[in-house]
């Protein structure tokens, strides 16, 4: 678990909030479902579908205990409050890949929310970081962990 504070859209807060409430409603009790099976097998020295059962039930906990501690500290950020004059999470960039004379759409997002197949990339990622507190016009030089530089210019921002 991070104990660095956790930046989130309202979309983001909710998303958590339906995973939690599913691993507490539905997860728990299939969890709890297999190890009653697997214990019905008898010798649990032997009983591989115990261990995964029990093991299944600690990464459910774990989770949960960490969407709780997220929840609980976390900024959440007001789309409509605030003004799209730079990058901030939850803004939607419109940038050109001045390398590649290509253009790309970015909803910035913190990081528990990424999702870079729909174009949802973490404030954390080298992109990301990169564009935050950009304005409309500005050039940005992004660094790409496999060691090369791309240079974007930014088109737009919306909420």
């Amino acid at each position: 678990m991070s104990k660095q504070q956790a930046i989130l859209t309202k979309e983001g807060l909710e998303n958590l909030e339906k995973e939690l409430e599913d691993l507490k409603v539905n997860k728990r009790k299939e969890a709890s479902e297999r190890i009653k099976k697997a214990l019905a097998f008898g010798d649990l020295s032997e009983n591989s579908e115990y261990d995964e059962a029990k093991n299944e039930q600690a990464l459910i906990e774990t989770r949960i205990l960490e969407i709780e501690s997220i929840i609980k500290t976390a900024t959440i950020i007001d789309e409509d409050s605030f003004d799209t004059s730079s990058v901030f999470v939850g803004c939607l960039v419109s940038v050109k890949d001045l390398d590649r004379n290509c253009e790309f759409e970015y909803r910035i997002v913190g990081v528990g929310e990424s999702d870079p197949l729909n174009n949802k990339i973490s404030s954390d990622s080298p992109v990301g970081s990169s564009l935050l507190g950009s304005h409309i016009g500005d050039s940005v030089r992004i660094h790409i962990p496999n060691g090369s530089v791309r240079n974007f210019e930014v088109l737009n921002i919306s909420k």
